[in-house]
């Protein structure tokens, strides 16, 4: 095993794996330290269970306070099981602090191949919420996508990774980085960061064979805004943790007679114009699995004829009310704000079903779920902005520094970041 690199990297997801990329295509010696495997097969429900994090019962973790949080543990982090979706968010907020990402967004987006999902691959059911939400006054439009939809066989299936490859994931990043001579250490839980006189000198962890210490002049934190600040608590910091947003999300589902959304992308449509103003937008989305649903929506959920079965993921911008203790255990509960905005949002969509002919009667609402971590490392209180901390070359650059909730797909902006810092830290 390496026992010391000049760049060391915490995690391959999209933050990870990009940094990676422009570090050893800079020519730096990089080495990742990823807590999970290079995962070989991909697509199904059965598959998901081995990289999502779920407690000893195959059941999705959650947080104290019983909300879902989805996440995997793998190469690629969550960009694997993302929608794919390649929207910008956070660009002027960022830009307050003094990080200007606009030339690594054009970059990103012309390397992630990002493009409007197009009318050919949408289930009736969409097409009939793109009409029924313009007679409403409403703005349905297509969603940007990281997809090469000559590859999308439309099965649905993005949130369990993408059998065909036709999804961009941060491995397309890894790989590259991995002809530029990175290495990669998997299986192996980063712990803490070693720290000598202030500045940082390695890590400390367990992987498959026990202890693992590994020395590096940098580190760069990221491995997810629930795992990160676990490791800068234990390390010291313990500003960290705090913070913490999920952009809370339900789904509603509803039963229409003569279509269903089965087959088509994920998330295929989406209404921002709420996002603003009411905290929330709208996305046609449903969970084909009954399994999932009875995890999201229990019985009724699960009951829901999957032939007959239409919906619409409301997401919101939720109050960073959470909490990330050094254990790991996770504090999150639904705000009285955050349930406003979801319960505005479940209004719209309700009456978007009913407008495609969905049963009013029998709509369904998920519990709330959460799959965008992040905040528990934020931009002025426990990195600067030029994201180290206060412990000399030792940065974050995950969803962790995120400076509050988008309420929106934020793997565009994570990588972008992370080219911005990455060119940085290479110069």
């Amino acid at each position: 095993m390496k026992k010391h690199s000049e760049y060391l990297i915490v995690g391959s997801g999209a933050g990870g794996a990009t940094l990676a990329r422009e570090l050893s295509n800079a020519g730096k010696e990089v080495l990742i330290v990823e807590a999970g495997r290079r995962e070989e097969h991909l697509g199904t429900l059965r598959d998901s269970l081995g990289y999502f994090d779920m407690t000893p019962y195959k059941t999705p973790s959650t947080s104290r306070e019983g909300v879902i949080l989805w996440r995997t543990i793998m190469a690629g982090g969550s960009t694997v099981v993302s929608c794919g979706n390649g929207t910008r968010c956070l660009q002027e907020d960022f830009k307050d602090l003094g990080i200007d990402l606009e030339t690594e967004f054009r970059e990103a987006e012309e390397e992630m191949k990002i493009t409007p999902t197009p009318r050919e691959v949408l289930s009736e059911a969409s097409l009939n919420m793109l009409e029924a939400s313009t007679d409403l006054g409403y703005t349905m439009e297509p969603m940007p996508k990281f997809v090469d939809f000559s590859r999308c066989i439309r099965c649905g299936c993005c949130v369990f990774g993408c059998a065909q490859g036709a999804k961009w994931t941060a491995l397309e990043y890894l790989n590259d980085a991995l002809s530029h001579g990175t290495e990669v250490i998997y299986e192996t839980t980063v712990e803490e960061v070693v720290i000598e006189d202030g500045k940082v000198a390695g890590v400390r962890g367990r992987g498959k064979n026990g202890y693992v210490e590994v020395g590096a002049d940098h580190v760069i934190l990221a491995a997810g805004a629930l795992a990160t600040p676990v490791i800068l608590q234990n390390s010291g910091l313990e500003c960290a943790g705090k913070g913490l947003f999920i952009d809370a999300f339900v789904n509603v589902y509803g039963r229409a007679e003569g279509m269903h959304q089965v087959m088509e992308p994920a998330m295929a449509l989406v209404d921002h114009e709420f996002h603003d103003d009411g905290g929330f937008i709208l996305s046609p989305y449903i969970n084909a699995s009954r399994t999932v649903r009875f995890m999201e929506a229990g019985r009724r959920g699960f009951m829901m004829p999957t032939d007959k079965l239409v919906g619409i993921m409301v997401k919101t911008s939720d109050d960073p009310s959470g909490r990330v203790y050094p254990s790991g255990k996770v504090s999150k509960a639904i705000t009285r704000d955050d349930r406003k905005r979801i319960d505005d949002g479940v209004a719209v969509a309700k009456e978007i079903l009913e407008g495609i002919g969905a049963d009013p009667s029998s709509f369904v609402v998920s519990k709330p779920e959460g799959a965008h971590v992040g905040g528990t490392a934020t931009i002025g209180t426990v990195v600067d902005g030029y994201l180290e901390t206060r412990v000399r070359n030792l940065h974050v650059c995950d969803a962790s520094v995120l400076p509050h909730s988008p309420g929106m797909p934020p793997i565009l902006t994570i990588v972008a970041l992370a080219k911005w810092l990455g060119k940085a830290l290479a110069h």
